[in-house]
């Protein structure tokens, strides 16, 4: 089992992102929630151009990725769950919950960090709100990402599946909760129970710094409850309200991918969402 998802871990996740990605961009075409304010070709193809470039560097630096090492650390028996008896199912399903809390945390961080800021402001610097945003992270935010879940992987001694699972979801659950989708209501509100919905999430990238330090959650929703980081709506209707940075409206700064890998060595008055 082990080696067959090490073997098949790169097409799994392609047919995944594939799917979904397509799922939520003809949702977007079909039932959008907000108006297109930018043009859509300049963003999406600077948005992808990031996601090539991370998904190759990810690749030179990170070979054997996040499923790699969690095969290594099950061969080596390191990490908690490896030095307890626990079922095989039940070892699976914690680690992808204490996963997804580990990237909450990650997430909480960059906006606390001033140099993790730098980097992550490139993510909320998108003057738009929809699936491609779900993809745009900086290389170096990408680097420090990979090695934080490594050291979490080996930490916890998570088993191979619930890395593979979790590596689907996140990326799943990323692409759908920046999607700009009309939901319904009542669905949002049951959803939003379990996981973090376009709705939730579009209020962490509003301009306003409250706002933005709310719902740091990328798959379950219950870490933001938790942990008194839950906001239910936007003080403006989320047709309304601005998404983006304020110091970041140039499309030259906020769109094309020369300035967009620029933003973190650059100065501006907002270092930090405090």
């Amino acid at each position: 089992m082990k080696d067959w998802i090490l073997q098949n871990e790169s097409t799994l996740r392609v047919i995944a992102f594939t799917g979904v990605f397509f799922v939520i961009a003809l949702w977007e075409w079909l039932s959008p929630k907000r108006k297109r304010l930018q043009s859509l070709t300049a963003r999406w193809v600077n948005n992808l151009a990031l996601v090539v470039i991370n998904t190759l560097l990810v690749r030179l630096l990170f070979p054997m990725a996040a499923v790699g090492i969690a095969l290594i650390v099950s061969e080596q028996q390191i990490g908690l769950l490896n030095l307890i008896e626990i079922h095989p199912i039940a070892a699976v399903t914690l680690s992808v919950i204490l996963l997804d809390c580990a990237i909450y945390w990650q997430h909480r961080l960059m906006h606390t960090v001033p140099l993790l800021w730098r980097m992550h402001r490139v993510h909320h610097a998108d003057p738009e709100f929809d699936v491609t945003t779900g993809l745009r992270f900086h290389p170096l935010e990408i680097i420090i990402s990979m090695i934080y879940k490594t050291l979490i992987i080996a930490l916890l001694g998570a088993p191979v599946l619930a890395v593979l699972i979790f590596e689907l979801l996140l990326n799943a659950g990323s692409l759908f909760n920046h999607g700009n989708i009309n939901l319904n209501a009542k669905l949002d509100n049951a959803l939003r129970r379990i996981i973090v919905t376009p709705d939730m999430h579009r209020i962490h990238h509003s301009t306003d710094n409250i706002e933005s330090n709310r719902n740091f959650g990328f798959a379950l929703s219950w870490w933001d409850y938790l942990f008194s980081s839950y906001q239910q709506t936007p003080s403006l209707a989320h047709e309304k309200m601005h998404i983006g940075l304020n110091e970041y409206r140039d499309p030259k700064d906020a769109v094309f991918i020369t300035g967009v890998l620029s933003i973190p060595f650059i100065n501006t008055h907002k270092k930090t969402r405090d």
